[in-house]
């Protein structure tokens, strides 16, 4: 069999993403035949033998995918271990005869729709910077807010690491004295985004709540219960990132062909007219 990257076998075995076990093989938990392996490192998967973290793992060529949209509670962290002891989303999906992983995370606060897979390939489509992916939320924050937080809100508010969001949808659907209700529409997924966005308004979040992500809807799941998504669900999803990869390279083009400012000629300042005393000492010399 041709040789293969071995975080692209990493993924599609359900072990994490892509990009997880890029950082799992720098940090030096990942041998092959014995040896430690670097980023980039190729394996065959019909003759080598992968370790992580000093754990064999048996590459099955036949496992099925699965494609779950998990209802995460509060109070469960989005992480497949946790060296704490809190609980994980992976307690929730045990029942599942398969390595599964989360496609993104909400925080412990958080709680709502969770994509979970064993599919690295749809893992990585889903979670790309290049967006295409909408995910809605209902955000409950006190006090009340102002025409002029959510009006910020919606136009990108720079966060305390000083990045800027990108412009989203907000609506509200509650206004009453001491919080507002609102749904945000994001497409893009910083670390706790809307709690900074709306720290760095002058608001905080007192519930958050997943309803959407892209075409699959949380509906009438109840907390810390999962459903496998749909054949259409699945397209829809894989549309919408292929419609963001499109459009983010489209940009890169556009930039790429727009001309370089080119810089004129530096022109010589004309001399200054030579004073009296500059003529009367030219007339003595």
């Amino acid at each position: 069999m041709a040789l293969e990257r071995i975080q692209k076998i990493m993924s599609e075995q359900g072990l994490c993403s892509r990009r997880a076990a890029e950082q799992i093989i720098a940090e030096g938990r990942v041998k092959v035949n014995g040896h430690v392996a670097a980023v980039g490192d190729k394996m065959d998967p019909d003759r080598d033998v992968l370790h992580v973290d000093g754990e064999r793992i048996y590459i099955d060529k036949e496992q099925k995918l699965y494609y779950l949209a998990l209802y995460k509670p509060r109070g469960y962290v989005t992480t497949v271990s946790d060296e704490l002891g809190r609980k994980t989303v992976m307690d929730l999906v045990a029942d599942i005869p398969a390595r599964l992983y989360p496609v993104g995370r909400l925080d412990k606060d958080s709680e709502g729709l969770l994509l979970m897979t064993n599919d690295g390939a749809f893992a990585n489509a889903m979670m790309h910077p290049s967006g295409g992916i909408s995910k809605l939320y209902r955000v409950t924050v006190q006090p009340r807010a102002t025409e002029e937080q959510v009006l910020k809100l919606s136009s990108g508010v720079v966060l305390d690491d000083g990045t800027k969001t990108l412009p989203c949808t907000v609506n509200v659907v509650v206004d009453e004295p001491g919080r507002t209700v609102m749904e945000i529409t994001l497409r893009e997924g910083k670390n706790r985004e809307i709690r900074r966005m709306c720290e760095a308004v002058g608001l905080e979040v007192v519930r958050l709540k997943r309803n959407a992500e892209g075409v699959v809807k949380l509906g009438m799941l109840q907390p810390g219960k999962y459903r496998e998504l749909t054949k259409q669900e699945l397209a829809g999803l894989r549309a919408a990132a292929a419609k963001g990869r499109a459009q983010t390279r489209s940009a890169a083009a556009a930039r790429a062909a727009r001309p370089k400012a080119v810089a004129g000629p530096v022109k010589s300042r004309p001399k200054a007219p030579a004073g009296p005393r500059a003529r009367s000492a030219k007339r003595q010399g």
